[in-house]
């Protein structure tokens, strides 16, 4: 499979599609996730989350799932169409770049919301093993390719709009 992934994205070099950079796709990210804090803060505020915090004590389970499922339908309800319809989340559009396929075509609904996106989200979600994993996720795209494990989980690359 590995070699199938990289003959498709030598072709992908051929046809013009340029890899998005490290630093784009970085960007792109972190404006995603301020816009996802700035709808979630009023949430968490109104449900005493920071008080919790200031005082030091310990969030439950149950309202740290609750405040990861809340963000998560912000996430769809924000990015949703523009995902489905053209790749991108509202960073991405912001910057420029887009998610493609190995072979540079639109992703299906599937391979946005369950595959890619699922492996991003949920694997956060993992008692004790779930921060390490997506630390990880995110690190691997310091290889050649420039593709985070969930961008070779859903076969995806971000690359840069024309």
């Amino acid at each position: 499979m590995e070699e199938k992934d990289h003959s498709a994205l030598q072709e992908n070099v051929e046809n013009k599609l340029i890899l998005a950079s490290r630093w784009r796709r970085l960007w792109a990210s972190t404006l995603d996730a301020i816009i996802i804090a700035i709808v979630a803060m009023p949430a968490i505020y109104f449900t005493d989350g920071f008080n919790n915090i200031s005082n030091a004590t310990s969030l439950s389970i149950a309202y740290t799932l609750l405040l990861s499922i809340f963000s998560i339908v912000i996430f769809i309800v924000l990015n949703g169409k523009l995902l489905i319809n053209k790749g991108q989340t509202i960073g991405k559009k912001a910057l420029g770049i887009k998610i493609v396929t190995l072979t540079g075509e639109r992703l299906s609904v599937k391979e946005h919301l369950l595959k890619r996106y699922g492996t991003y989200f949920l694997t956060g979600q993992i008692p004790i093993i779930g921060p390490p994993l997506s630390i990880i996720n995110v690190l691997i795209i310091f290889g050649k390719k420039r593709r985070c494990a969930h961008d070779y989980f859903a076969g995806t690359m971000v690359v840069n709009c024309r």
